[in-house]
C-alpha cells in the first residue's frame, strides 16, 4: 500500500495519539474517531479528518486501526449500534493494536470474515516514548497475505513488525511479553527496597544496576521514576493487572505468574491509575 491509502484510527489515548501522529507524518490521509472529542480536535489541527462513528469511519477509509483498552471496548467498536460491522463495506482491513484477549480477536475475525472484511491483531511492545519515536515492536496475528498489505503502514509506527502466526497469535505474544514485564517490574521494586532497608540509597543501587550485566533501558527508565518520585502513568498499574488476568485465561499458572497477579491486583486498589512501577510504593508500605 502507498501513502495514498486512507487510514482510519480509533482510540486517541496515551498510546493511540502519538501512534496515529506517525501516520500523519508519513503523509497518509488520516480520519479519526474517539469518544473524547477534545482529543479529536488536536489531531484535526495536525491535518486529520474526523468521523462521528466507527461505522462512518470504515466507510470513509481503506484501513482502520484500533488502539483501545480492553475486550469490552473492542466489542462495542465492532458490534455497537454504529459499530464497524454495521456497514456494508467489504474488502477493507481492520487492524486491532490493542492489548486484548486472543479470544476476542478470533471472535472479531470470524465476524469480519462473514462481512467480507479482513482482520489482524497487532499489539505493540513499548510505551509512550517508543510510540512518540516510532520505535515500537509490533507482533501481528492473522492471514499472511493481509499482513503483507498492512506491513508498510505498521512499519511507520514501529521499528520491528513481525507476523507471528494465525489470528490471536499477536495477542498471545503480547501477553507473554507483558507477563515478563510484570515479573521484572516487581523484581526491580523488591531489589531497590531490599537495598534501601540495608542502608543503600536507591540511586546508588540503580547506578550499580545500570553498569552491571543485567543493565537495560527499562531499569534506567523505571529507576528514574523511583528516584524522582514520579509515578505518572505511561502504562498504568491497573492495565498490567488486566493483562495478567488475560494471561491467566490463556494458561498462566506458574509460580511467578500467580505471585505477580496477586501483588499487582492488591496494589491496584490504591495505585491503579499510576504507572506500574508504583508497585514499588505498595511494596514499600507507601513510603
Amino acid at each position: 500500500m502507498t501513502n495514498t491509502t486512507k487510514i482510519g484510527w480509533i482510540g486517541l489515548g496515551l498510546m493511540g495519539n502519538p501512534m496515529s501522529q506517525q501516520l500523519l507524518k508519513a503523509g497518509y490521509p488520516l480520519t479519526v474517531y474517539n469518544r473524547n472529542k477534545d482529543k479529536v480536535a488536536a489531531l484535526k489541527e495536525q491535518g486529520a479528518q474526523a468521523a462521528s462513528t466507527p461505522k462512518e469511519l470504515l466507510e470513509q477509509t481503506d484501513v482502520v486501526i484500533i488502539m483501545v483498552t480492553d475486550d469490552q471496548a473492542i466489542r462495542d467498536i465492532f458490534a455497537g449500534e454504529d459499530g464497524l460491522l454495521k456497514t456494508g463495506a467489504t474488502d477493507k482491513i481492520i487492524i486491532n493494536m490493542s492489548t486484548v484477549s486472543p479470544a476476542i480477536s478470533r471472535e472479531m475475525d470470524g465476524l469480519c470474515k462473514a462481512k467480507g472484511l479482513n482482520y489482524l491483531d497487532a499489539p505493540v511492545s513499548g510505551s509512550v516514548k517508543q510510540a512518540e519515536t516510532a520505535q515500537l515492536v509490533i507482533m501481528v496475528g492473522g492471514e499472511a497475505d493481509v499482513f503483507k498489505q498492512a506491513e508498510p503502514i505498521l512499519a511507520k509506527i514501529g521499528k520491528m513488525v513481525v507476523h507471528v502466526g494465525e489470528t490471536g497469535a499477536g495477542n498471545s505474544a503480547k501477553l507473554a511479553i507483558n507477563t515478563l514485564l510484570s515479573f521484572y517490574t516487581q523484581g526491580l521494586a523488591e531489589a531497590v527496597i531490599l537495598a534501601k532497608n540495608n542502608g543503600i540509597e536507591p540511586a546508588v543501587l540503580l547506578d550499580l544496576l545500570g553498569n552491571a550485566a543485567i543493565a537495560n533501558p527499562y531499569t534506567k527508565l523505571k529507576g528514574e521514576a523511583i528516584t524522582n518520585n514520579n509515578f505518572k502513568a505511561a502504562f498504568s498499574l491497573k492495565n498490567i493487572v488486566k493483562d495478567l488476568k488475560l494471561s491467566k485465561d490463556i494458561g498462566l499458572t506458574t509460580p511467578l505468574g500467580e505471585a505477580a497477579l496477586n501483588t499487582f491486583e492488591k496494589a491496584s486498589a490504591e495505585f491503579g491509575d499510576e504507572d506500574l512501577i508504583a508497585i514499588y510504593k505498595y511494596l514499600d508500605g507507601g513510603n
